[in-house]
């Protein structure tokens, strides 16, 4: 991915936060003599002292745990907002009219080595700490053991876990930074 050194975002902890709150990623694998791409949301665990990974679960019934080789690198990205920038929102547009219409957007790209876990404790596990993520600002959070354990075990046998090990990361975070200080707060405040 090209991406203009004003654009660049390369803090670990600004891409990890992140993933966090945009945690629907494209990963994209080569198998097969072609490219395929799944849409999967992931848990990014990060232990101190750790590798940092990301991890999730699939269908038995997604052929990506048959074509895709413990090991393989892959490409993961996520999308956060994104919106078409008229030239209209720069007070420049009226001064010089030396403006064009533009796309904002960010993204985090990450590449890194897939593995595939079918230990039971080990979904469990990640299905766990994923409910109990995403389940914080709930009135009530749900819970896993919220379901009747017959159900969780059947449930437990129809997914693959995954797990991304983290090789690469950058963001690109296109937001109107190369523009002037007034353009930028114009287009700051119209946005926020």
């Amino acid at each position: 991915m090209h991406i203009p050194s004003k654009f660049k975002e390369e803090n670990l902890d600004k891409l990890h936060r992140f993933i966090q709150e945009y945690p629907l990623g494209t990963l994209i694998v080569s198998a097969e003599n072609t490219l395929d791409a799944d849409h999967i949301p992931f848990y990014l665990q990060k232990r101190e002292n750790e590798q940092v990974k990301l991890q999730s679960h699939i269908a038995t019934a997604n052929p990506l745990w048959k074509k895709v080789a413990d090991g393989q690198e892959v490409l993961l990205i996520f999308h956060g907002p994104n919106a078409y920038i008229s030239p209209n929102f720069y007070p420049s547009k009226k001064e010089t009219g030396k403006t064009v219409p533009t796309w904002n957007y960010s993204v985090v790209h990450v590449r890194g080595r897939v593995f595939f876990k079918h230990e039971s404790n080990w979904i469990l596990q990640l299905l766990n700490k994923i409910s109990d993520f995403h389940e914080l600002n709930q009135k009530l959070p749900w819970s896993v053991s919220d379901a009747p354990a017959k159900f969780t075990e059947k449930m437990l046998n129809a997914v693959v876990g995954l797990e991304v090990i983290i090789d690469d990361i950058v963001g690109n975070f296109k937001l109107s930074q190369n523009k002037t200080e007034t353009d930028y707060s114009s287009y700051v405040a119209f946005k926020g």
